[in-house]
């Protein structure tokens, strides 16, 4: 039970780490969500989880399970959706602010090949429309002649 924990910890601190490291904003704040689970994950398992022991020490109960784990846990969920809402919505306003989804509020700008690329297909497009507009035009011309 530990290895499975203990990957699973791993496996969402690697996907945070690499959702926070993305330029974009909306990875970064689902990033730090997965980093938030794994810590959570992390005191559970920390805390030594027993299933069925209550939280409270009485004269009749000899075992009992640690309740700070679990009190640690609930609040760090609070927080970290507190955090996550508040990220979201700072999130917006700087993509209303300033146009762009990136981290440094800088905009996309694209390759010189990109932007060739992206001429010759206008060109082409371009070209094929007039064409087009050519032969229905002069097809039209045709019909009309007596």
């Amino acid at each position: 039970m530990e290895l499975l924990i203990a990957l699973s910890i791993g496996v969402m601190v690697s996907c945070g780490v690499y959702l926070i490291l993305r330029p974009s904003t909306f990875p970064v704040v689902v990033g730090l969500t997965f980093l938030s689970y794994a810590v959570n994950v992390f005191l559970f398992a920390m805390g030594s989880l027993k299933i069925g022991i209550p939280p409270i020490l009485s004269e009749k109960i000899d075992t009992y399970t640690d309740p700070l784990p679990q009190a640690l846990v609930l609040t760090a969920i609070v927080i970290s959706f507190g955090m996550t809402a508040f990220l979201i919505v700072l999130a917006l306003r700087a993509r209303d602010t300033l146009g762009t989804d990136h981290i440094d509020g800088k905009a996309y700008l694209p390759s010189s090949a990109e932007i060739q690329e992206s001429e010759q297909a206008d060109k082409e497009v371009n070209n094929s429309t007039s064409e087009r507009v050519t032969k229905e035009h002069t097809a039209a011309n045709q019909e009309s002649k007596p």
